[in-house]
C-alpha cells in the first residue's frame, strides 16, 4: 500500500525526491493510517482543486486495500 501512495505522488509533484509515506500502527478499529508528506509548494497538486485529486487519491487507496481486506485511512501532511 506505501508503495502506491508514493508512485501516484510522485506522478503528481515537481520534486518527487521530497515525497514520503508513513504509516501508523492500526488503531482499534483495525484501520492504519497512512501520512503522505511533500515538499511545501507541491501541496497544491497532491489536494487539486476543492480536494478532488486527495479524493481520488483516497478512493483508489481504498480500493486496493479493501482487495487485501485492510481498513485504511490516508491523511496528507
Amino acid at each position: 500500500m506505501k508503495e502506491l501512495l508514493v508512485t501516484i505522488a510522485k506522478g503528481l509533484v515537481e520534486e518527487p525526491n521530497e515525497v514520503s509515506v508513513t504509516q501508523d500502527a492500526p488503531n482499534e478499529e483495525g484501520t492504519v493510517v497512512y501520512h503522505i508528506h511533500v515538499a511545501e509548494n507541491d501541496m497544491g497538486r497532491i489536494i487539486g482543486k476543492q480536494g478532488r485529486i486527495a479524493k481520488a487519491i483516497r478512493t483508489v487507496a481504498r480500493s486496493a486495500a479493501i482487495r487485501n481486506n485492510e481498513k485504511i485511512m490516508v491523511e496528507i501532511d
